[in-house]
Parts: C-alpha cells; sequence; structure tokens
C-alpha cells in the first residue's frame, strides 16, 4: 500500500511521504488562492470550493474566508451549509458533515493522530480516524473537534468546547471535555 492509501485506511502512515507533501502544498495553492478572493466573488469562490472539496452536495455553500484543510477531498458537505471565519479541517481521513449545518468562527476539526510516545512521534508517523457531523447542527465558536467523533443529528455544540467523544442527536453538549447537558 501506498502511504497515502495507509493514511485513507486509518492505518499508520508517514506524514513526510513526497507524494502527501506535494498534495498539501497543492491544496494550499488552492487555498491561497481562495483566502486571497475579494468578498464580492462568491461564484468563484463556490467554483474552488466545488473543486477542492470531495463531495458538496448543492450551492448554498458558504464558507467565509480564510478556510483552510490539508487535503479538502476527504470533506464531504451537505445541503445549506455556512462556516464562519477562520475554519480549519484537517482531513487525513473523512469529514462528513450533514445538510442544514452551521460553524462558528474558530472551529478545527481534527481527524489526524499522533502517538503521545516521543519516540514515536518524532518518527512522523500517524494515523487518521473520521469525523462524522449529522444533519441540523450548530457548532458554536472555537469549538475543537477531536478524531473518530460523531456528533448526531439536532445538535447543538456550546462556543468553546471541545468535543472527545460521541454526542447523541437531539442534545446540547457543551465544555471541556464536551458533555451532554440538555435533551431536545
Amino acid at each position: 500500500m501506498t502511504e497515502k492509501e495507509k493514511m485513507l485506511a486509518g492505518e499508520v502512515y508517514s506524514a513526510v511521504d513526497p507524494e502527501l507533501i506535494e498534495e498539501l502544498m497543492a491544496t494550499r495553492e488552492v487555498l491561497y488562492e481562495y483566502n486571497t478572493l475579494r468578498p464580492s466573488e462568491t461564484r468563484r469562490m463556490k467554483e474552488i470550493l466545488k473543486d477542492l472539496l470531495g463531495h458538496v452536495a448543492d450551492d448554498d455553500l458558504i464558507i467565509n474566508q480564510p478556510f483552510r484543510c490539508d487535503y479538502g477531498k476527504q470533506i464531504r458537505i451537505g445541503k445549506r451549509f455556512f462556516a464562519n471565519f477562520n475554519f480549519t479541517v484537517l482531513d487525513e481521513a473523512c469529514v462528513t458533515i450533514g445538510d442544514d449545518c452551521f460553524i462558528g468562527p474558530n472551529v478545527s476539526i481534527y481527524t489526524a493522530c499522533h502517538s503521545t510516545d516521543p519516540v514515536e512521534r518524532n518518527s512522523r508517523e500517524e494515523w487518521a480516524k473520521p469525523v462524522t457531523i449529522g444533519h441540523n447542527v450548530w457548532i458554536g465558536g472555537s469549538v475543537t473537534i477531536l478524531p473518530g467523533v460523531t456528533i448526531g443529528d439536532n445538535v447543538t455544540i456550546g462556543a468553546g468546547s471541545v468535543v472527545v467523544k460521541d454526542i447523541p442527536s437531539n442534545t446540547v453538549g457543551v465544555g471541556n471535555p464536551c458533555r451532554v447537558v440538555k435533551k431536545i
């Protein structure tokens, strides 16, 4: 298997593989163009996002600049999506976001995992776990979503939360670590 195939399969892979570095750099070039477009160039913004991301369900898509991601192709977005400023997605694994989701400013979604052992970590080997966000979800500002998390449908995550485990449908979660505080 190539390092990219290992990455996509959730296996340990070399993060400094030349093929992966080349893809990261190509994505950064596209994001540079996206992030320097004038706000009036919404049509071009949507074209870039449709080419960059793995799947976009419809044209009702807004990601305010700046936007950052690693590869883009592992990101799948449903209908009527909005993300505010400074949306960051480390998409070494699949990130799936449902319909009618709204993302506050400074939200980060991480799929990359690193060893806690410094010798292993310094080898530049890592692995990735997917993140799934259901339909009708509001993610408040400055939320961090860690690898392997699933957030159900009809969920609100309060601002500043750090989501380290799954959040069930029809709930409100807040805190660090994020925990369910209300059923809706």
